[in-house]
């Protein structure tokens, strides 16, 4: 019985929060997000008729300092992305693949320009909540 107990401790300790000395969650550790809001919203391609777009994206982050830099340069990293998501055709919406590709490339441009501004990358990944292509 005793040996299931210590078993059963030593599965959870590593899903524990981070703690720090005075018995509070480490803010330091902690997940947040950043919702870009309101959402991305332009056209993209080429040709007689006008493609449109409308990105809902939030990024990940560690630790409450982090999303407060990273909320300072949303303008910035807005700007980025919507200069990235206008330069897609149809064929680089198309598919689930080609999505996770462009969430990568996303992800990428975001980190290269907090890389520039504040020598770190700081963003751990960028989701699409919702991508709409009409």
């Amino acid at each position: 019985m005793k040996a299931r107990i210590a078993l059963l401790l030593a599965l959870c300790l590593p899903f524990t929060a981070p703690v720090a000395e005075d018995g509070k969650a480490d803010p330091g550790n902690q997940v947040a997000y950043v919702t870009l809001a309101p959402a991305l919203v332009g056209n993209f391609g080429a040709g007689p008729r006008l493609k449109y777009f409308k990105a809902d994206i939030a990024l990940r982050v560690t630790g409450l300092e982090t999303k407060s830099k990273v909320e300072h340069h949303e303008p910035l990293i807005r700007n980025q992305l919507v200069m990235l998501f206008t330069q897609q055709t149809d064929e680089t919406l198309a598919t689930l693949e080609a999505k996770e590709q462009l969430r990568q490339e996303a992800l990428r441009q975001v980190q290269q320009v907090l890389l520039q501004e504040e020598g770190r990358p700081l963003v751990d990944d960028l989701l699409f909540n919702n991508l709409i292509v009409q």
